[in-house]
């Protein structure tokens, strides 16, 4: 991954920060082909997502893999972004890359201690190869924190993950349209150090935390002129995880002998975070991921208990039927938007 970051560092960063977290029995998790092929039957009978040519294969992977194929994604995103600053930089566009690297390297490596599992692929080529990874480390750590029997736990990941892999493999406009939502922001992002914060007063620091604890950095680096560009792709990424979290909970209710207790505690482990792990949690964004899973999940749910399954699919039809910003908050809003003669399932 040749470019103005030095990736070889940033790998070299994030196994160094991955190694420093808990890890545990990767054993019970390495047998990942049954409940992905189980998960993907179950949740097509249930949302009619049929894949238009068969899914990834489920690997059962460590850390430095995954961190290896988070990496290669991230390079196709950060290197235009790294290009546009260096250019501004001028000779110390070279240090610049740098601390992209030691950035990127101490994101992917926090996350890899993190994730259990993920449909990847890289965001900026919609037709490239995807995969489906399970995290075993961690998904054995796991296990232990969160009180879980081994095969429920991965059972129930395997749901999230293959609903991923058939929203992505069921509908062709998908991954294009995620390129397009991610070049659009990256466009638009002023990579100007002088411009980054756009403070109307510089001074006015309690305004500026108060910014970053509404909205995080990525919005004031879009800048609030654009604003509607970063909303666009948050309220598409709610839908994907909120899809897949009502999923999860209708799919699993007959799949997991506890599926309370499951969901339970895995709420506990998004959100029992403090100190330094919040702190960095805000500047990379994954509190807006946890508002994206509740979020999205407050609108699918609301939407299937109105018009069922069929209704909700109603957002794969075409881009513009998609939810926005403000259509998450109402469902019923969306339902009107888009109502219509009812397809058959599978129609998306």
């Amino acid at each position: 991954m040749a470019g103005v970051i030095d990736w070889s560092m940033a790998g070299q960063v994030a196994r160094g920060v991955a190694g420093l977290q808990p890890a545990g029995d990767r054993a019970p998790f390495e047998a990942v082909a049954e409940p992905a092929a189980e998960s993907e039957r179950l949740v097509t009978a249930y949302t009619g997502l049929v894949p238009r040519s068969p899914l990834p294969a489920p690997e059962a992977v460590d850390r430095s893999q995954w961190i290896e194929a988070n990496l290669a994604s991230l390079s196709g995103v950060l290197e235009p972004v790294a290009g546009r600053l260096g250019s501004r930089l001028g000779p110390v566009g070279g240090a610049a890359g740098k601390l992209l690297a030691l950035e990127a390297g101490a994101i992917s490596g926090f996350l890899a201690g993190r994730v259990l599992g993920q449909y990847e692929f890289a965001p900026l080529e919609p037709d490239g190869p995807a995969r489906l990874l399970f995290v075993t480390p961690n998904l054995g750590h796991a296990v232990t924190t969160l009180e879980a029997d081994a095969d429920q736990l991965l059972r129930w990941v395997a749901l999230h993950e293959t609903t991923h892999a058939l929203q992505f493999g069921a509908v062709p406009w998908l991954r294009e349209h995620l390129a397009e939502l991610i070049g659009e922001m990256l466009s638009a992002l002023d990579v100007d150090p002088r411009g980054l914060l756009r403070l109307p007063d510089p001074t006015d620091l309690r305004g500026l935390v108060e910014r970053v604890r509404r909205d995080g950095l990525a919005f004031l680096a879009v800048g609030p002129e654009r604003r509607h560009l970063l909303e666009g792709a948050q309220a598409f990424m709610a839908l994907i995880e909120g899809y897949a979290e009502h999923v999860m909970d209708a799919v699993g209710a007959g799949l997991l002998t506890d599926l309370d207790a499951m969901r339970a505690a895995m709420t506990r482990r998004r959100t029992e975070r403090s100190g330094l792990l919040r702190v960095l949690e805000k500047l990379i964004g994954m509190d807006l991921k946890l508002r994206q899973y509740e979020q999205g999940k407050r609108f699918c749910d609301a939407v299937v208990a109105e018009g069922g399954i069929e209704a909700l699919n109603r957002a794969w039809a075409t881009p513009a039927s998609l939810p926005s910003f403000a259509e998450l908050d109402d469902p019923a809003g969306w339902l009107a938007r888009t109502e219509r003669p009812q397809l058959g399932r599978g129609a998306a």
